[in-house]
């Protein structure tokens, strides 16, 4: 089986004109260009698409509700364990407890239960949502025992917090909606915890451009957490001299569309006279690449977020066209399918 396009885009690698992937058993084989790719392997069927073929997005913190545009793998926070096996993507339970209590009388076993016991396809995680610190540490304690992916929000615990109870680390991703101190910047970066940037709107762009230029590991997310009361900041993060990111409410992005919220980003930094070295490239891997990896399923065999040999046959097609790729996907194109295990959606 065979897709090409005037663009394939694998963002592992150079953009390929008039470009074809060939698949098998829903993983990728070859990328490269169709007259080279037809000529070396026997292929059965070819989908021919307008536009361009980008490595499927991954959305790094999302409601259980329809995927985005181009959205072909999510982290899908579920408040009820008996919903793990229902979501698809990489499903995160909350842990939620109010205090220590609550935890110990019946939220652990019901956890500990749902994840040893419910059919679930695809990997699960934690997402930490309760404030009490002793629970946040025996959550950390069981993210590692089981071998689970977990995330938190930074509306209810700092990086600092996460970091004294045990949370961080590569097995964990942090959803932030809201500006983040250099102290905090480098923390995130020296424990290897992808942050992934969520709405609505309380990021501002001279923050995302700092996360980039400084090397942290970012991703996109369409749904944070947790919101703000009007009036309320998060502990150590005074509001005078912020300003908000704007293009990220409602009216501008729509649900789940991280296309819409790296465009935010970009026109933000642009309005603001802020200059980051091959912005429009690094905006798209966050929400290819970077959502693969705060996931943990960016490498070996099956790995999402980039088009490879060995890759998993996930893609979107949008109906983008330009000399420069990366610009053309941040004027929010119309996605017109996606593919999801070699499988047309």
């Amino acid at each position: 089986m065979a897709h090409s396009a005037p663009l394939v885009l694998p963002v592992c690698a150079e953009p390929v004109r008039d470009g074809t992937v060939v698949i098998r058993g829903g993983r990728v084989l070859q990328v490269g260009s169709r007259a080279e790719l037809l000529s070396r392997f026997r292929v059965a069927e070819e989908v021919r698409w307008p536009g361009m073929i980008v490595a499927g997005l991954v959305d790094a913190c999302c409601a259980p509700t329809p995927p985005g545009p181009g959205v072909t793998t999510r982290a899908a926070v579920v408040a009820d364990p008996a919903d793990l096996a229902g979501v698809p993507g990489v499903s995160y339970v909350e842990a939620s407890s109010a205090d220590e209590q609550e935890w110990e009388d019946h939220d652990r076993d019901a956890l500990i239960t749902a994840l040893r016991e419910v059919d679930r396809p695809c990997p699960v995680g934690i997402a930490a949502r309760t404030r009490d610190p002793h629970v946040l540490e025996d959550v950390a304690v069981l993210a590692r025992t089981f071998g689970l992916r977990l995330l938190a929000g930074l509306d209810r615990h700092s990086p600092m917090a996460l970091d004294e109870a045990g949370a961080l680390g590569p097995h964990c991703h942090v959803a932030c909606a809201r500006p983040l101190d250099p102290g905090e910047r480098k923390l995130l970066r020296l424990r290897r915890s992808v942050v992934a940037i969520c709405p609505p709107g309380q990021e501002q762009a001279a923050d995302v451009l700092a996360l980039l230029e400084e090397g942290n590991r970012l991703a996109l997310g369409s749904h944070a957490l947790g919101h703000h009361a009007p009036g309320h900041h998060a502990p150590g993060h005074p509001a005078s001299g912020h300003l908000a990111l704007g293009g990220l409410d409602p009216s501008g992005a729509g649900p789940g569309d991280l296309l819409g919220l790296a465009a935010g980003v970009r026109r933000r930094a642009r309005e603001l006279g802020l200059r980051v070295r091959g912005l429009d490239r690094r905006l798209v891997e966050a929400a290819t690449l970077g959502g693969a990896r705060a996931l943990g399923l960016d490498a070996g065999p099956g790995r999402i977020g980039s088009l490879g040999p060995g890759s998993r046959a996930d893609f979107a097609v949008f109906d983008a066209r330009g000399r420069y790729p990366y610009s053309a996907l941040m004027a929010r194109p119309p996605c017109l399918g996606t593919v999801v295990g070699g499988a047309i959606t």
